[in-house]
């Protein structure tokens, strides 16, 4: 029994579910103290209000604000007695050169499962909004990653929403052989107002990367996890902005964290992480309407472009009647310009079914099967 001076006791059957659950224990990673390298490149997430100019994103603000709340950085006694717990090494490249500087670190409380996560903020100067994001940015993300490979744990990346599917679907390629959680996440409403889905987001993305290994880059909305290329942004309004339509979530956040092991990809052979940094502006995104001249699509196929995703309908299909669309296409295939196929629809496949889809096979575009528009770019 408990005296006035003990501390309160809370007992939860839920809670004591998800704990004991050895499905649980078993696939947690297996130290104490999880690393996050948490980069910051800008996005509604950690802007502040300002009554001149409304939202803006202010260097330093999400450092500040996240420091603020005990449930991002609380701290015990140890840690206060070894300030060098507070820090971290952090890797940052300077023109050719990798400089090793040291930088602030936050200490989560202890979880329920007795982990404890420490990470460190590399915020981008500037800071982005997402419709300014480049492929340069992606290099910039992917070489971040590479270059602190080795001290940190798991990547997560606060980035705005308007392009987050991009960059994530970008970078599940250009990071090869990845044995660490990376983590896209960012929010619709800033985490300074007092009513935001941020806390959500960037609480759950921080305990998924902190207690389990997914070796992919995934996507953090809604309470969901999904693999990164398979999303797309649905709703502008909504908090859960995000969906996968043609593949369930990899990890699903309520009162149990439930994981989807059958589809999280694992590596399946031995081999050392490594990014690719060579990325290929000159390509081009196309949508099918009734009604679309030849002149429109062999403007879209014309050099320097060197591939097209044409967005078709339905199940990948488009006119066959047109043969002035089909011997454009067919030129350029021939030529040596890549042609992905997908279609306009949310959820399904492209398929040969239809004798419209057959058409464009049959003149060299490759079926996108289920891709979204984003990863197919």
């Amino acid at each position: 029994m408990s005296t006035p001076s003990d501390p309160p006791i809370f007992v939860s059957d839920a809670v004591n579910t998800v704990i004991s659950d050895p499905r649980v224990l078993d696939s947690l990673t297996s130290s104490d103290l999880t690393r996050i390298l948490l980069i910051y490149t800008g996005g509604t997430i950690g802007m502040k209000n300002t009554s001149e100019h409304g939202y803006l994103p202010v260097p330093g603000y999400l450092s500040q604000t996240l420091s603020k709340m005990t449930r991002f950085h609380q701290p015990d006694d140890a840690d206060r007695d070894e300030p060098e717990k507070l820090f971290n090494a952090v890797n940052v490249q300077l023109a050719s050169v990798v400089v090793r500087t040291r930088r602030p670190a936050l200490v989560m409380p202890p979880s329920l499962y007795g982990r404890r996560i420490r990470y460190s903020i590399l915020e981008y100067e500037p800071l982005l909004d997402s419709a300014n994001m480049t492929m340069a940015d992606w290099v910039k993300i992917a070489t971040d990653i590479e270059i602190n490979y080795r001290l940190f744990d798991a990547f997560i990346i606060l980035h705005g929403t308007d392009t987050m599917a991009f960059t994530a679907s970008a970078l599940s390629f250009m990071l090869e052989d990845l044995g660490k959680t990376v983590i896209l996440t960012g929010s619709q409403v800033p985490l300074a107002e007092v009513r935001n889905d941020a806390v959500d987001n960037l609480l759950g993305a921080l305990t998924i990367a902190g207690h389990f290994v997914i070796p992919e880059v995934g996507l953090f909305f809604g309470n969901k996890l999904f693999r990164g290329n398979r999303t797309s942004k649905i709703d502008a309004v909504d908090f859960n902005a995000f969906d996968s339509p043609n593949l369930r979530p990899l990890v699903t956040v309520g009162i149990n964290i439930d994981v989807s092991w059958p589809d999280v990809l694992r590596p399946t052979t031995i081999a050392k992480f490594r990014s690719h940094k060579h990325m290929n502006a000159s390509v081009a995104t196309l949508r099918f309407f009734p009604g679309i001249t030849e002149a429109t699509v062999r403007a879209f196929l014309s050099p320097p472009i060197r591939g097209v995703v044409i967005e078709t309908y339905g199940s990948g299909n488009a006119p066959n009647n047109r043969p002035d669309l089909l011997a454009a296409l067919k030129e350029a295939s021939d030529r040596g310009l890549v042609i992905v196929n997908c279609t306009q629809c949310k959820r399904g496949l492209v398929t040969d079914i239809y004798a419209t889809g057959k058409a464009l096979l049959q003149v060299g575009v490759v079926p996108g099967s289920d891709m979204t528009p984003e990863v197919s770019i």
